[in-house]
């Protein structure tokens, strides 16, 4: 078997759970959780005995196990969980499947080939581990021999049987290949590389030596060479009975700053006192939802207002009469779109957005993390106004100027037309219209590249679409509105309908947002230009990620969760790429990390691979612009963090840990010990939660993480939980193996055999319920900062947890989620 597999995530619900096994945290002592399974497994383990080969050997050590586990069962952990309990897979359901594949031969009973048994109980993602199933519930005697629905009925009769005995009977079969009643190292070694396998872990031989040789260690005091099936039971159980009560350790209370003398007021406006009561579902969302109900509603009083204004106006002017209450409706939402047309521009001025930030009173009203929300939104109220200006005039206004009375044309309109009734043709042709059309088409194609699908080149997309749309096209056809401004200045310059100047307002309205963004464009610029960076140290990762460690510029000052913009002119001397800073604000160099993604992040990556492997050349020239402001800014407003990122998106928390294990190194205390709310000091405690898929993820940042686990080991400010969505769930009979050894392993050593690092992995997606509940039962009282970076998918499950635990219980949970 090849030691070494690449790693992918295989999410099948349909294998049922053997034994939970491992820790929950990483926080307790590993001598002491040693001691405890060591004298477990000796208490469990006082009926110990050779065995004689086969039966003999198995019916004793049924008897002995049997004694050792009399009347007990391990509730909610069956053997195929996945199939009878998870999601209710029954035996018509196996039937289903047998009936799917099973052939009939001469009149004989319909049957299926052993290779054809993986399917039937929903193994066939893991047809070697569903091999070895079939082997050790046939005990090795003709295993290979087809199997009929009666055979296939008393299989899952087996594997259904909720009994730890049966379940450590059926799971010491596959290990004891011999059917002597004695599982050797070998054995081990040859089920943890098959458990590496199905689980497509990268396993070494040696290292499965290393594993086998812990287990054997642990349970083969007398130096045997080999550990019979209560032995492995007690191993088991003692690591199932451990885990579960780590994981259900009590948790000391963490009192809410300040709420020890009296309430004082923190960076965030609230207060810092522990609620007695739950809040109310509807104070909860108007405390969430406020910031952005009250922006969102005066821009629609304002477009409203300006609506119904022009409206009015119009139906007092002379071209009522020919055009109706078309060009009432026309104007009016002309008149919107000026406001959105300079509305657009603001909440892309990064800069001028990261100074507001700043300012506490500005801040705690208006919500600058939803800065890209509300710029798609007046996007949307833009498309809303086109439609219904352009719509109008297109369709209802010019055909009634071209089909008018001539009598009525000349005695209300006709001096904007030179007294001659124009054709429709002749209208398009004008300056104002022309302009206008241009202006829709610049627009049509700026917005269509910049929805979800053509940005980022998404499969349901046809090929040859594909092939022109990414984020390259996205950000080059963006800035097409440079166009659109300059037509929308001839446009409103040359109107047909009135000669007043003071009636062409539109540069009133767009004067202020377009100097400052070209201002912000210019400042950038020079900035940037002073700001090219020598590079320190590239590394590249697995997954193709690139860290990158800058020399940090002079006067170059950020706050934990910022990001910066990265170009490199040897790909583009045009294009900006947004990064989250992964070096804490006190540390003399800045640190980001590129997963590649897009076509800029590949040849950025391809450049510095180059440049790294060859060893001859230096590396690319980089220019930086920044720092600017985030949701994860917002961290120090909150003395509880709860930070969750999925993949790459855990980079903009790096930066937070650090921070907040400095900040409270540096803490004074007062004389209780309990660290005083204060507008200067950060949180009192963090969570950070980093779910992926891939094992080798956690190259990226391992280094990070050791010196975060060394730091804050006696201070304990800092917990971590990595979860590892491609290993089967911790409780499924394929990684119960993985789970034992892990657990051994971090007790020993001090590491985790996924990780690397002293931070736990567990297996499968957390739980986030569970969690929440945990948190909120530890926090009482307490108001919790939740930050997110990832897929919008989780984001609302994650929104609607916050929601429910702050009207369910004391605590208030706070979402924020990172948008770029």
């Amino acid at each position: 078997m090849d030691g070494l597999v690449k790693s992918q995530a295989p999410h099948e619900r349909s294998l049922i759970a053997l034994f939970k096994s491992s820790p929950s945290s990483s926080s307790f002592s590993s001598s002491s959780w040693t001691s405890e399974v060591v004298l477990q497994i000796q208490t469990e383990s006082k009926v110990r005995r050779e065995c004689g080969p086969n039966d003999v050997a198995d019916l004793r050590s049924e008897q002995t196990l049997s004694h050792i586990t009399e009347n007990e069962e391990i509730q909610g952990v069956g053997f195929i969980n996945g199939i009878v309990g998870r999601i209710g897979m029954e035996w018509k359901d196996l039937e289903k499947r047998f009936d799917q594949v099973a052939r009939t031969e001469s009149g004989a009973e319909p049957a299926v080939t052993w290779s054809e048994f993986g399917f039937c109980i929903g193994m066939q993602s893991s047809p070697e581990f569903a091999n070895e199933l079939l082997r050790a519930l046939r005990r090795g005697k003709g295993w290979k021999s087809n199997i009929t629905k009666t055979d296939l009925y008393h299989l899952w009769f087996r594997m259904k049987d909720n009994s730890f005995n049966s379940r450590m009977r059926i799971f010491f079969d596959m290990c004891n290949r011999n059917k002597d009643g004695r599982v050797t190292e070998t054995d081990i070694k040859q089920t943890i590389l098959l458990t590496a396998s199905t689980n497509k872990l990268s396993v070494t031989h040696d290292e499965a030596e290393d594993y086998a040789s812990l287990i054997m260690e642990s349970l083969d005091k007398k130096n045997k060479g080999y550990i019979e099936i209560s032995q492995m039971g007690s191993l088991f159980k003692a690591t199932t009975s451990l885990s579960n009560s780590k994981a259900h350790f009590p948790m000391k209370k963490v009192p809410a700053a300040g709420s020890s003398t009296q309430n004082v007021q923190n960076t965030s406006g609230d207060f810092c006192e522990e609620r007695e009561e739950p809040m109310s579902r509807t104070e909860v969302l108007f405390r969430t939802y406020w910031r952005r109900a009250w922006i969102v509603l005066v821009w629609l009083l304002a477009c409203l207002g300006l609506f119904v204004w022009k409206f009015v106006q119009y139906r007092h002017r002379s071209g009522f009469e020919v055009m109706g209450y078309c060009l009432s409706t026309a104007k009016g939402a002309a008149e919107t779109l000026k406001l959105n047309m300079a509305l657009v521009l603001l909440p892309v001025c990064r800069n001028t957005i990261t100074w507001l930030r700043k300012h506490r009173p500005i801040n705690s009203v208006i919500p600058f993390n939803d800065n890209i929300n509300f710029h798609k939104l007046i996007a949307g109220g833009i498309v809303v106004g086109v439609i219904l200006h352009g719509g109008t005039h297109l369709a209802c206004d010019f055909p009634r100027i071209s089909e008018s009375d001539k009598s009525i044309f000349r005695q209300t309109i006709a001096s904007g037309f030179g007294y001659h009734r124009p054709t429709y043709a002749q209208i398009l042709a004008t300056t104002e219209v022309a302009s206008g059309i241009g202006m829709v088409v610049l627009m049509g194609i700026a917005f269509a590249l910049a929805t979800k699908w053509p940005r980022r080149r998404s499969p349901v997309l046809p090929v040859s679409l594909r092939r022109v749309t990414g984020y390259n096209t996205f950000w080059y056809s963006h800035h097409l509105f440079v166009l659109v401004y300059a037509l929308l200045i001839i446009h409103s310059m040359f109107l047909f309908l009135t000669d007043k100047l003071m009636e062409k307002t539109t540069w009133m309205y767009i004067a202020f947002p377009v100097l400052l963004y070209a201002g912000e464009r210019i400042f950038r610029a020079i900035r940037s230009g002073s700001y090219e960076v020598d590079i320190l140290k590239a590394s590249l990762y697995p997954g193709k990620v690139l860290y990158l460690k800058m020399q940090k510029p002079e006067g170059f000052k950020f706050h934990s969760g910022m990001y910066i913009f990265i170009q490199c002119p040897q790909i583009s001397p045009f294009e900006w790429h947004p990064f989250s800073l992964t070096s804490g604000p006190q540390e003399d160099y800045l640190s980001v990390h590129i997963r590649t993604l897009g076509d800029w992040s590949y040849q950025i990556y391809d450049l510095f691979q180059e440049a790294v492997l060859s060893r001859s050349q230096g590396c690319p020239k980089l220019y930086i612009d920044g720092p600017y402001g985030s949701a994860a800014q917002d961290h120090v407003k909150y003395d509880i963090l709860v930070l969750i990122g999925l993949g790459i998106g855990a980079t903009p928390f790096i930066s937070i840990l650090k921070d907040v294990v400095k900040g409270v190194q540096t803490t004074q205390n007062d004389h209780s010990g309990l660290r005083q709310c204060s507008l200067t000091k950060g949180p009192l405690k963090a969570y950070l939660y980093w779910v992926t898929r891939e094992p080798n993820s956690f190259d990226w940042f391992r280094d990070v993480m050791k010196e975060i686990s060394i730091s804050t080991k006696k201070q304990s400010v800092v917990e971590m939980h990595n979860f590892l969505t491609s290993v089967h769930p911790e409780g499924d009979i394929r990684s119960a193996l993985l789970s034992v050894i892990q657990a051994l392993h971090l007790a020993k050593n001090g590491t985790d055999i996924v990780s690397r690092t002293p931070i736990h992995t567990h297996f499968a997606r957390p739980n986030w319920f569970n969690i929440f509940s945990r948190l909120a039962r530890k926090h009482g009282g307490a108001k919790i900062g939740v930050f997110y970076c990832g897929p919008s998918k989780l984001a609302r499950e994650l929104k609607k947890l916050c929601t429910k635990f702050s009207t369910k219980t004391t605590t208030r949970f706070v979402f924020h989620k990172e948008n770029y």
